[in-house]
């Protein structure tokens, strides 16, 4: 593992590139990828052939491998190089946590991240019309509702005192889902601050926003955000 694996990625706001960033920081493992960075809109990289090439579903991120080959889907993605790499197991240390991981980062990514992610995408034509191909605001409310309930069962998870989705000393994969996912409905044209309506979800982002992987993995100054604009290198 001599050289690095090179990514193909976009910026902290966005959220599926962002939790490989996370995670590649909560491992120790920054320094072996090299990463491309997408000007996603209105460039629209990730759609243009050359990508394409690599990963037909136009989406980031996407991991090229040493041998030429590619791998694809942020979960994929992350439990190959957990497992690829030593350190801290992100997705889980015994069997148990790594199911129990699995099951909250489905939960999050499906029922909250990607509810808000359609919303993002038919609502306000998130890319542009150059790439968006459904203007559905209708689809976008439902979509907000879902993410909405079911982040008020993770924020009754957290009520117990917990600092992190498993109850553990340090987040898992989940946790970093859970980041994204508060950071994500924090995008302006998103406008549903998760943190802002829920007593937990409220520490759990504070919590977030102390550690140096966080710090470090929103320091392009790229996450849309203002509250974390200081945390860009000058």
């Amino acid at each position: 593992m001599a050289d690095k694996l090179r990514v193909y990625t976009s910026p902290s706001a966005f959220p599926n590139p962002q939790r490989l960033r996370l995670f590649a920081l909560e491992k120790g493992i920054e320094d072996e990828l090299e990463e491309v960075v997408y000007d996603m809109s209105p460039g629209g990289d990730q759609r243009k052939w050359p990508h394409l090439k690599m990963n037909p579903w136009g989406e980031t991120p996407t991991l090229q491998l040493a041998d030429g080959s590619y791998l694809a889907e942020t979960a994929g993605i992350v439990r190959y190089l957990d497992l690829a790499y030593p350190g801290r197991r992100i997705t889980g240390e015994t069997p148990l946590e790594q199911g129990q991981d699995a099951m909250w980062d489905d939960r999050i990514w499906v029922h909250i991240l990607y509810r808000i992610v359609t919303m993002f995408h038919v609502m306000h034509t998130g890319l542009g019309f150059k790439l968006e191909l459904t203007h559905n605001p209708a689809w976008g409310e439902h979509s907000r509702k879902e993410a909405l309930s079911h982040a008020a069962l993770v924020n009754r998870h957290l009520s117990d005192g917990r600092d992190w989705i498993l109850g553990g000393d340090e987040p898992t994969f989940a946790d970093i889902t859970l980041a994204v996912s508060i950071a994500f409905s924090k995008f302006p044209v998103n406008n549903t601050p998760l943190d802002e309506r829920f007593e937990y979800l409220d520490y759990y982002w504070n919590r977030w926003k102390e550690r140096e992987s966080f710090k470090r993995g929103y320091a392009d100054g790229g996450s849309g955000l203002e509250e974390l604009e200081y945390l860009k290198r000058t």
